[in-house]
């Protein structure tokens, strides 16, 4: 998945293989809880999603909403806004921030079938009820968001929560419902303070199937070059799929496979460690 509103990069990602592009509506709360970090506030609008729709014809058209709440004299409600991006043609609704099952059924309510269904498990009150968000009929799949979950745990860095096992323990939960599930975001391989390849391969053991491409992937808003957007997506995109490629075959390789991703784990903890100053 790739967060853009910006027609020319959807239509280059698109054309690269990335599955999904993501307008990211989400901002109420946002900068309050992530003030000081170094994350993605996007402010996409309802207008995005109907500017983009028509040039999604090989990916998915998915849709952050902002979380569920009425309407007041500065925002619309939660109602309003995904009726608008449903009409715009959303095919994939996520949920942000929520910390309550009724929350989440508010939600299946009001897409109403309309569009796929995705909770963004990212707040350690969703953790806490997560069987009974997995029971409710209308969901499609989920996502584990390591930013604000690990704020809400107070750890140092993002995936401290990869290192500590809270994600193996999140995907085993999602993998028993028999949802589809993703977590986090990576870089290119070969890049970021954790080795995107070691992320991917976590993703794989744990049976994870969905990932956003972060903007130390292609920061997009900063390069103005299209021709080397073009090439970043497609040189990256050429590298995760070579990773998958060598995950694959380990899946296939029984005992040695086990211990190929048991290593990789090891280095995970080793490099949060040294990140975090253990």
């Amino acid at each position: 998945m790739y967060l853009t509103n910006n027609p020319e990069v959807a239509a280059i990602a698109q054309d690269a293989g990335v599955a999904r592009i993501v307008v990211d509506m989400e901002y109420i709360g946002k900068d309050k809880r992530q003030r000081g970090m170094n994350t993605s506030r996007n402010y996409h609008t309802i207008e995005d999603v109907k500017k983009l729709r028509p040039i999604i014809d090989k990916s998915e058209l998915m849709v952050r909403v902002n979380p569920i709440h009425e309407r007041t004299d500065k925002v619309i409600s939660s109602e309003e806004e995904i009726e608008a991006v449903i009409e715009y043609g959303a095919d994939i609704i996520m949920l942000p921030y929520f910390k309550t099952v009724q929350e989440v059924r508010t939600f299946i309510e009001l897409v109403d079938h309309r569009a796929k269904v995705y909770p963004l498990i990212e707040t350690p009150e969703a953790v806490d009820c997560m069987d009974e968000i997995l029971k409710l009929d209308g969901i499609d799949e989920v996502h584990f968001g390591l930013n604000d979950l690990g704020l809400g745990y107070k750890k140092k860095f993002l995936f401290e929560l990869l290192a500590d096992g809270t994600v193996e323990r999140l995907c085993s939960k999602a993998r028993e419902s028999g949802l589809p599930y993703g977590f986090g975001g990576i870089a290119r391989p070969g890049y970021g303070l954790l080795p995107a390849e070691k992320i991917i391969r976590e993703h794989f053991y744990y049976g994870s199937s969905r990932v956003i491409l972060s903007r130390a992937f292609c920061d997009s808003r900063e390069i103005k070059d299209m021709g080397v957007v073009r090439e970043t997506f497609q040189e990256g995109i050429k590298s995760i799929r070579s990773v998958e490629e060598e995950c694959l075959e380990q899946l296939r390789n029984g005992e040695k496979g086990r211990e190929y991703f048991g290593e990789n784990h090891k280095e995970v903890i080793e490099v949060v460690d040294q990140i975090c100053g253990r």
